[in-house]
């Protein structure tokens, strides 16, 4: 199989070719293979193989699930029995699992090839993949700027042909903000609807869910429908779809009214006018498509509301270093961390009080963007305030603190809002500024509402199609291209 046939397919065009006998499992990862070996030097997006088990997998006999075959990376922070899980941390590099996810279950039952680990930032704390453990993973359009974080090796992989869809989180924007950066598409699930132990159960304290990068609108849905569904244990249960949602691909999703947001959910950042530009064009799509857009605006009389998200944050990675440290048989001290890391989550006291307050914080958050589907199905926005910015500024380690502050602040003013509420948010490609960069939008939808988001992504991909847009193909080939 030649990289152009297997690039041409996205996941559920792979799994249909298998179920066809067209071509097998084993020549899937080759080409898998092949392709991370040609451009992973360049980008850095996976960061631990997992070659022999996926062949052994293969030789083992797949299950006969709707994606079988299909080749999948996973993010460094899903537990895979019998391999290392990082967290893109020195602390843990040589962390090994005992037991599977439930989400690598769920996975392997579909059919998927699980052959290797996709870099993330230090436990997932930048909006930009540039642990100190792995290096930065670099942006496929241009080498020298941010994939976003923190799924933005899973971003970089499916960006530049490795697989049609990476396996990701989302605890703050950082699925969807790596999905725009490198031009894909991504859908934050509402909370709860996908699991996320027995690693990481109710995962940052409810902030966080797995997900998927996707070339697709198809292919988000597939692999949701294959790994949706309550969790052992996990007290939160939400009804399943009336259907499944790679069936709502292609149907029509009503006139819809949709609220336009363009001021920032943060206080701080300034949006810039490429994604404000990006994010009034698709109100005018969308209008053009018959359904009615008004501008509004998010009233949340909390000042500061992104704090309580940070406690809950840092309370639960607390806890994970602990058990780290418990494990080690020592105390850790700052420089078991990167900085920005240490100062975030070891720095400070947290009280009991402190978390509940932070809880009920994010109920009224819920609350005020729960108001706003009072009067509209969907809410649109821009994804980020600011276009992907160059390598270095994000980093953990940065010692310049304020610009870093500042940016990762801009890259989630607009994402954060719907991990604190739980809604479903789905990201969108839209366009690439002068400098080539992607941008994208967002849209937001009612609790459970991922079937209209389903519709609507279909509909805008159906007019604007972007899953076979490719980056410029020399500088990933021709070294690393620092300066590129």
């Amino acid at each position: 199989m030649t990289f152009e046939e297997y690039a041409a397919q996205d996941a559920v065009g792979l799994a249909t070719l298998v179920a066809r006998r067209e071509v097998s499992p084993a020549e899937l990862l080759d080409a898998a293979l092949a392709r991370t070996e040609a451009v992973n030097p360049a980008i850095n997006a996976v960061v631990r193989r997992l070659d022999a088990i996926a062949r052994e997998t293969i030789v083992g006999g797949l299950p006969d699930g709707p994606l079988r075959g299909v080749p999948m990376l996973v993010k460094d922070d899903v537990a895979i029995a019998g391999t290392i899980r990082g967290f893109g941390s020195r602390l843990f590099a040589d962390h090994r699992d005992e037991v599977d996810d439930e989400l690598a279950v769920r996975m392997r039952r579909a059919g998927l090839v699980l052959f290797g680990r996709t870099n993330m930032p230090e436990l997932a704390q930048s909006t930009s993949t540039e642990p100190a453990l792995y290096g930065p993973a670099r942006n496929p359009w241009k080498l020298a700027h941010s994939t976003g974080g923190s799924s933005g090796g899973a971003a970089a992989a499916v960006a530049a042909g490795i697989v049609p869809t990476a396996q990701g989180g989302d605890g703050g924007g950082s699925l969807r903000q790596p999905a725009v950066n490198c031009g894909l598409f991504a859908l934050k699930t509402t909370r709860a609807r996908l699991p996320s132990g027995p690693s990481w159960p109710e995962r940052l304290g409810g902030l966080g869910t797995p997900g998927f990068v996707t070339r697709s609108v198809r292919d988000s849905a597939a692999l949701i429908d294959a790994t949706a569904g309550p969790e052992a244990g996990n007290p939160r249960r939400l009804s399943p779809f009336q259907r499944p949602l790679l069936q709502e691909v292609g149907r029509y999703p009503g006139r819809l009214r949709i609220g336009l947001l363009l001021t920032p959910f943060i206080e701080g950042p300034v949006l810039h006018p490429a994604c404000e530009a990006a994010t009034r064009d698709a109100a005018a799509l969308l209008a053009g498509l018959g359904h009615d857009v008004e501008e509004t605006a998010l009233p949340i009389a909390i000042r500061r509301w992104q704090d309580a998200a940070v406690v809950l944050v840092a309370s639960n990675l607390r806890v994970a270093l602990q058990d780290r440290a418990a494990a080690l048989g020592r105390a850790l001290g700052p420089d078991d961390l990167e900085p920005g890391t240490w100062v975030r989550v070891m720095q400070g006291e947290i009280s009991a009080p402190d978390y509940l307050r932070a809880q009920r914080t994010l109920l009224r958050v819920g609350q005020a963007v729960d108001a706003l589907f009072d009067r509209f199905d969907l809410l649109l926005t821009p994804l980020s305030c600011i276009p992907p910015p160059r390598l270095g500024l994000l980093s953990m380690s940065a010692s310049d603190v304020p610009t870093r502050l500042a940016l990762g602040a801009a890259s989630i003013a607009f994402t954060r809002v719907f991990n604190c509420s739980g809604h479903p948010a789905a990201a969108l490609p839209w366009t690439r500024n002068q400098d080539g960069l992607p941008i994208g939008v967002q849209v937001a939808g009612r609790y459970g509402a991922e079937p209209t988001l389903i519709r609507v992504a279909a509909q805008i991909e159906a007019q604007r199609p972007w899953a076979h847009q490719r980056p410029p193909e020399a500088p990933l080939l021709n070294g690393r291209g620092a300066t590129a």
